[in-house]
């Protein structure tokens, strides 16, 4: 069993440098490959597309955090990324559906965030038993003592590696132009959080919901549904803009 130093303050300076190194992150990956992608999101939308994503990442975050830690032994209020990121997702493509708007906007934030959980979960480890994200008890070889003197998952750190190597898997589809991460990078980026996290839930000791499902393998299981039916009608709305392109024909045929 490993021990690790933990205080309660250690997610701050995490959260910091989520922040700012998502935020630099993106600014590169726009200069490098999302220039179209950033150009096609300010040409089809406005201000009221990011209006509509932080009045559903906001409340989404505390809802779904607070709904699974008010049904704790300790109640109390709390804020989950996975609340945030359906919530957002909720908020934009109702934005989306009403301004008739089909193609994927999220492309741009698919760094961002996936580096942002990448060290965010970071913060969540070394704030220890406090931030209410801990494991399971398990005598695992790499089980660690957050300060109660019981081995448990490293959740955060499975997340957190997880994640990492997403990222470094879009960056290689980037880098070679693949069309999955170029046009559907969002939509996996669904799909490969929720799989992930929806694992990761069964070594937590949250309340159950509906058998042994809690609220975040409910919320995940959808992120994953959104992303393979956004996937699939990205891809047949494609191949039918491709199959109307015109055929260029000679003006005269020999005879």
């Amino acid at each position: 069993m490993l021990r690790i130093p933990t205080t309660p303050w250690a997610h701050l300076p995490f959260d910091v440098l989520a922040w700012a190194g998502g935020a630099a992150l993106g600014y590169g990956l726009y200069r490098w490959r999302l220039r179209a992608a950033t150009e096609r999101l300010a040409r089809t939308t406005n201000g009221g597309y990011f209006v509509a994503l932080i009045l559903g990442a906001a409340p989404g975050a505390w809802l779904a955090g607070s709904l699974n830690s008010l049904r704790e032994q300790a109640p109390a209020l709390s804020h989950s990324v996975a609340g945030a990121l359906v919530g957002a997702i909720v908020g934009v493509e109702i934005y989306k559906a009403l301004r008739g708007l089909k193609v994927s906007t999220g492309g741009v934030f698919v760094g961002s965030f996936s580096f942002g959980v990448v060290i965010g979960r970071l913060g969540c480890f070394f704030s220890g038993l406090a931030d209410d994200t801990y494991g399971s008890p398990t005598r695992l070889p790499w089980a660690v003592d957050l300060g109660d003197r019981v081995g448990r998952h490293p959740v955060q750190l499975y997340e957190s590696l997880a994640m990492a190597g997403f990222l470094a898997i879009y960056l290689v589809g980037l880098q070679r132009r693949q069309a999955w991460a170029l046009e559907r990078g969002f939509y996996a980026m669904c799909v490969w959080y929720g799989t992930q996290r929806f694992v990761w839930e069964f070594l937590k000791p949250y309340p159950s919901l509906i058998g042994p499902f809690n609220l975040f393998h409910i919320l995940c299981a959808g992120l994953v549904i959104y992303g393979c039916l956004y996937w699939r009608a990205d891809l047949a709305r494609r191949h039918a803009q491709e199959r109307a392109l015109p055929v260029p024909r000679p003006d005269h045929q020999p005879v």
